[in-house]
């Protein structure tokens, strides 16, 4: 059973839900967010606390219950507060400079890469950082995940895109011959 679904999430002053249906509206201080529920679950508000209940009993239900509440969290804390992915970029001659809202990546191809800031993503860099933010939290992680695929980190250097504070699994090199 879902110990997550059960939860209630908490409504912050600033941000207003509105529900027809099985649509939840999620408004606050930094945009607005809509999300479809299924049949196997219903949104339910009490005084500032959102609420998911299950239809049916079934296996769908109790696995849509603790989704689409922890969806709904994400969303209430996105519009209040947003969401921010840090990127280190690791190499020599590899960097990054922003040119209006898109970036622009030299990691050691023949060309630089240009990365365009997708509606509702904010990308910023300085020096070797890259930011992104948003107030959706599954396209602030996927537009991360995208330009960190540009160029993964190498086990051997550690050269590449990273997420800050990621560890890279280190491999040893070459031994080399053994001396005669």
């Amino acid at each position: 059973m879902s110990r997550i679904g059960k939860k209630p999430v908490e409504l912050p002053d600033k941000v207003e839900v509105n529900l027809t249906g099985r649509k939840v509206e999620v408004k606050g201080p930094k945009g607005e967010l809509s999300l479809m529920l299924p049949g196997t679950v219903e949104p339910e508000i009490n005084a500032n606390l959102l609420m998911v209940k299950k239809v049916k009993n079934s296996a769908q239900a109790a696995a849509d219950y603790g989704l689409y509440r922890q969806l709904l969290s994400n969303m209430v804390t996105g519009v209040s507060s947003g969401f921010t992915k840090q990127l280190e970029i690791v190499g020599v001659g590899y960097r990054v400079a922003q040119q209006g809202s898109s970036l622009v990546f030299n990691l050691g191809y023949s060309h630089p890469i240009e990365v365009a800031s997708p509606e509702g993503i904010t990308l910023a860099a300085q020096k070797s950082t890259v930011t992104v933010s948003g107030i959706d939290k599954a396209q602030v992680g996927q537009v991360a995940a995208n330009i960190r695929a540009l160029r993964k980190p190498e086990p051997y250097k550690g050269k590449g895109v990273k997420y800050a504070g990621e560890k890279i699994r280190r491999k040893a090199g070459k031994a080399g011959k053994a001396a005669k």
